[in-house]
């Protein structure tokens, strides 16, 4: 049982992570997988105080090197459902699930948007992680939709249960479909169903007659990440504390809403780990 799991591997969720490991806490960092990020993009940064004209990858290996020097270390797996427990949380990490007695979520600004039909049939043929939801489908027709290689990965393996898998990446690959593995181009463009259950994904390109699809994305939507986590203007809300509406449950970054600036995020990472540290010890004091 960990005090707190750190969903996210950006700035606000390494700053999290460094002021936990001050105050003696024990935590995991869940990081996904996602290798490219606007911060690792960025050619040159001058808001940020006291560095000025610095890569955002320079400022990320910074980072990493305070982290590494302070004995931090980033899990690189996805967390793709928080479970209510009551006195813990249970996360989903695909194979892997890990306990915590708290949660900061510090994913990011998820840049995709919903298709038409993801979130009404979620959970009725939409999912999230095909190594959770895949042996549900044994024997049926799937498609996945994925945003970076994991796909490819998850791709081979509903190969192996599923009659039929049609595979539609968002990204550049040389990748080669075989078996029973079609490779699809075009872009996602909704879900269709009967009411019930997925029927079908259309593309820009042609329509697939499925029992499933799933969405493998670099960030995951936070309204699917727990229930009951209240959003404002498609953010998490929070107050000056950075906690959300679930007690025990803490969002930085900016995933908690505008500005989405490097030094924010840092902040509000400090921000929650601080009012996470205070929440554990008055339980412990209960």
């Amino acid at each position: 049982m960990f005090d707190t799991a750190i969903v996210g591997g950006g700035p606000a969720a390494m700053s999290a992570a460094l002021n936990l490991k001050i105050r003696n806490k024990n935590f995991i960092i869940l990081a996904g997988i996602e290798k490219e990020t606007g911060l690792s993009k960025a050619p040159n940064i001058e808001n940020y105080l006291g560095i000025n004209h610095i890569s955002g990858q320079e400022l990320i290996s910074l980072y990493e090197k305070h982290l590494e020097e302070m004995g931090i270390e980033k899990k690189h797996e996805m967390a793709y459902n928080i479970l209510n427990m009551g006195d813990y949380f249970t996360i989903n990490a695909g194979s892997n699930f890990y306990d915590a007695k708290t949660i900061i979520i510090a994913t990011g600004k998820a840049n995709s948007k919903l298709i038409d039909g993801e979130e009404q049939y979620l959970g009725r043929g939409v999912g999230y992680c095909a190594t959770c939801d895949g042996p549900l489908y044994r024997n049926k027709e799937v498609a996945i939709v994925s945003e970076n290689e994991e796909g490819e990965e998850e791709a081979r393996f509903l190969s192996e249960i599923c009659s039929k898998v049609y595979y539609l990446p968002l990204y550049k690959t040389n990748y080669a479909a075989n078996g029973n593995i079609s490779l699809l181009k075009g872009k996602p463009k909704s879900v269709i169903g009967n009411g019930n259950k997925v029927t079908s994904l259309f593309t820009s390109e042609e329509k697939i007659d499925i029992d499933a699809v799933f969405f493998i994305r670099n960030v995951l939507p936070v309204n699917q990440l727990i229930d009951g986590l209240e959003l404002e203007d498609g953010s998490i809300k929070v107050d000056r504390t950075m906690a959300t509406n679930i007690p025990g449950v803490f969002a930085c970054g900016d995933c908690a809403g505008k500005p989405f600036q490097i030094a924010k995020a840092v902040g509000e990472g400090n921000v929650a780990a601080i009012s996470t540290v205070r929440y554990l010890d008055r339980k412990m004091e209960v």
